[in-house]
């Protein structure tokens, strides 16, 4: 096997020309990619697809993992981006698991490092959601998407982690999603398990990164299927779930997207691309509740997320899977790999608008938790009020004691001044 991911020219030219930020040190001339072995958890989804691709037309290993029950290990050999090419079939393992169970996480672990003997990065894409209001998804669904979103990525680093610890260096590339940074209508408990995500991976990120184990999380906005067969795929279907666990089918016309994006594609990438497997859902990893009563109104806030998928289609998502599989597949071969990687200008806009008004309401309220400015308030009698406070503390101004290096405040008699309200803070 070859020491260096080499790419054709034809293969380069299917790529955009485009780059993670110099302070990564992304893979260069100056930096040429080293061969490397992926493991990659939820494969057979929309972003894992290309993931698999990107690696495998670069000149990677990839032990690609699907869903058991959902996927054949037959049918994976549609994520090869040539299935008769003997060179990729080498370099490629696919394997079956369930990520919310353990001992099926630990046998795809262990059967990598069998084949592959190493295991350089490790990417989770796996996850689904239900779009629904938060009163109508039942105990099972919301459960279920914790066991599979959150409860699986904990599965995934647990049983690795120790690989990585001894060997003293590691990757792993975690999905998250836009949802995990933002509430938003329509999906709560899906937001509630990419916020779990979130919170694991940045705490966890000091604990190994002295063991030369790096994290990065994966914010990807709207990403569209740009890695289908020319013509495009057909307008897709709703897959809508009742109160009884019953299907109905709803046919959804394509629209054009007005929507313009800095990695949208500028040719049809469909010429070089390998058509997905047919059973890839037509709203990736969400499915649709039907809403009760009280929700269905058209223009219900828990329908957000409904309209917007179904507004999208397949097709009109403006962020280009194919070039956010290259930055992923860049993200694993730089040198200093990010805490988070937004993909799409969605990602990047609806977060900083999110993080801006957080700061603004922090801003609105730090008086509560800060002295006022001195002079501030002051109104007549104030001068007499200070010659009261150069007392011994019992009568006028504020006492305020130290217990425990936690600082309390005690109300005397105060005249004159308008009266503070301050909240210390420990330490």
């Amino acid at each position: 096997m070859p020491d260096s991911a080499t790419t054709s020219t034809s293969d380069q030219n299917q790529f955009p020309k485009l780059s993670l930020p110099a302070t990564t040190d992304p893979p260069s001339d100056t930096n040429p990619p080293i061969q490397k072995t992926w493991l990659i958890f939820g494969a057979t989804g929309h972003i894992g697809q290309s993931i698999v691709r990107s690696a495998l037309t670069h000149g990677d290993l990839v032990c690609a993992v699907g869903q058991t029950y959902k996927t054949t290990l037959a049918s994976m050999l549609n994520l090869l981006p040539d299935p008769t090419s003997t060179d990729q079939r080498s370099r490629f393992l696919p394997l079956l698991c369930d990520v919310r169970l353990r001992n099926t996480v630990a046998t795809a672990i262990s059967t990598c490092l069998d084949h592959f003997a190493t295991i350089d990065i490790i990417a989770n894409c796996s996850g689904y959601g239900v779009i629904g209001a938060f009163e109508d998804q039942d105990e099972h669904e919301i459960r279920n998407q914790f066991e599979t979103n959150f409860m699986g990525t904990l599965n995934i680093i647990q049983l690795s982690l120790p690989y990585f610890r001894e060997r003293g260096e590691g990757r792993y590339i975690i999905f998250s999603s836009t949802s995990g940074a933002q509430g938003v209508p329509g999906l709560a408990p899906y937001c509630a398990t990419k916020y779990a995500v979130e919170g694991l991976i940045e705490s966890m990120l000091y604990e190994v990164d002295g063991f030369g184990v790096r994290v990065t999380l994966v914010e990807p906005g709207h990403v569209r299927r740009d890695d289908v067969a020319a013509g495009g795929s057909p307008p897709p279907t709703t897959t809508t779930m009742t109160g009884k666990g019953q299907k109905q089918q709803q046919q959804q016309t394509k629209r054009p997207s007005p929507l313009k994006h800095q990695l949208s594609t500028t040719s049809n990438p469909s010429s070089t691309a390998t058509p997905p497997p047919p059973s890839l859902p037509p709203y990736t990893h969400f499915l649709i509740l039907k809403p009760s009563p009280p929700y269905a109104t058209p223009d219900s806030p828990s329908k957000h997320a409904q309209r917007l998928v179904q507004w999208y289609g397949g097709t009109n998502q403006p962020t280009s899977v194919l070039k956010a599989s290259e930055l992923v597949w860049q993200l694993g071969h730089c040198s200093y790999p990010p805490l988070r990687l937004l993909l799409g200008s969605y990602a990047v806009e609806s977060i900083r608008e999110r993080l801006k008004s957080v700061i603004e309401e922090i801003e609105d309220w730090k008086w509560l938790h800060y002295p006022a400015v001195a002079g501030w308030g002051d109104g007549e009698g104030d001068e007499e009020d200070d010659h009261e406070e150069d007392g011994d503390g019992e009568e006028g101004g504020d006492a305020v004691e130290e217990e425990g290096g936690i600082e309390k405040e005690g109300k005397g008699n105060a005249g004159g001044g308008g009266e503070d309200v301050v909240m210390m803070d420990e330490g």
